[in-house]
């Protein structure tokens, strides 16, 4: 067989195994969409492939009735988990880049050893820790009085911490392709050190900053296990994975109000991912290729 016609067939084959991965992945999407637009009347399970388009109606009173329903929480859950988020977020984009930027840019053994302990941190499972941590946050909070558990600053803190690791590789691989003679010129100006990362440093670290945004906010908006540790279920904070959660294990369950109440979990972070996945990719590569 000619070379041309093997890579032919071969490049076929890449392009029916993405497609298939496309429908496998995609189909759990699928039938949450389909079964959130039925009324109570219909079982979910009698028919999931079937969609009416009558039945979009359907969907916007489910949409509006979990969003009221005190049964769920979601209105309060929805908020509990744009703070985590956002705030983890900010954090860790501050914390990890000026700590990237700091283990460049001082090149010693010690720097170097403390990058190679956040790079050892990724690859510990977030199980071997997940009961120490509970230990932990309830011993700080016998000592120093701050409410590490049930409580908004722990699970910011908590995610500095698991977020960090990755970001702060992510953001060394970056600024070591950024040229040191900018930073140079721009302290024969007059800046000093946080002037120079502020105006210099960080507007060319937008690429990877978006990126690092991304893989965080998607991680943090759906996470069930760590909030579940940290502030429980049945508690004043909820996060909406646990508010879903909360739903299933305490009430008779509406199978239309559970599917339209987790599109509802997804549709911010499918939109998010869809306009910006470009940026997830051109941060990646231009960190790691610089």
């Amino acid at each position: 067989m000619k070379r041309s016609s093997m890579i032919k067939w071969g490049n076929i084959a890449l392009e029916a195994l993405g497609v298939l991965l496309f429908i496998i992945f995609f189909m759990p999407i699928v039938l949450v969409i389909i079964n959130a637009a039925k009324g109570s009347s219909f079982l979910v399970t009698s028919d999931p492939l079937n969609l009416d388009v009558a039945q979009i109606s359907i969907l916007l009173e489910n949409i509006k009735e979990v969003w009221s329903n005190p049964n769920i929480n979601f209105q309060s859950a929805f908020v509990s988990s744009l703070i985590v988020t956002s705030l983890s977020l900010i954090s860790i984009v501050v914390v990890s880049s000026m700590a990237g930027w700091a283990l460049v840019r001082r090149k010693t053994k010690a720097s170097n050893i403390v990058f190679y302990l956040f790079v050892a941190a990724m690859i510990i499972p977030f199980q071997v820790v997940m009961l120490p941590l509970v230990s932990w946050f309830r011993a700080l909070r016998d000592w120093t009085g701050i409410p590490f558990l049930r409580s908004y600053f722990g699970m910011v803190v908590a995610y500095i911490g698991f977020g960090a690791p990755l970001s702060i590789f992510l953001y060394h691989g970056f600024i070591k392709s950024i040229p040191y003679e900018l930073e140079e010129a721009a302290q024969i100006d007059g800046c000093n050190k946080f002037q120079t990362f502020i105006y210099i440093v960080l507007p060319i670290l937008k690429p990877i900053t978006i990126t690092v945004l991304l893989l965080n906010g998607i991680w943090i908006w759906n996470d069930f296990l760590l909030p579940l540790l940290v502030l429980g279920k049945g508690t004043d904070i909820q996060t909406v994975p646990l508010a879903i959660a909360n739903y299933v294990g305490a009430f008779i369950v509406q199978w239309q109000y559970l599917l339209t109440a987790v599109l509802m979990a997804m549709a911010p972070v499918l939109v998010l991912f869809l306009f910006a996945q470009k940026y997830i990719i051109e941060g990646m590569v231009a960190g790691s290729i610089k």
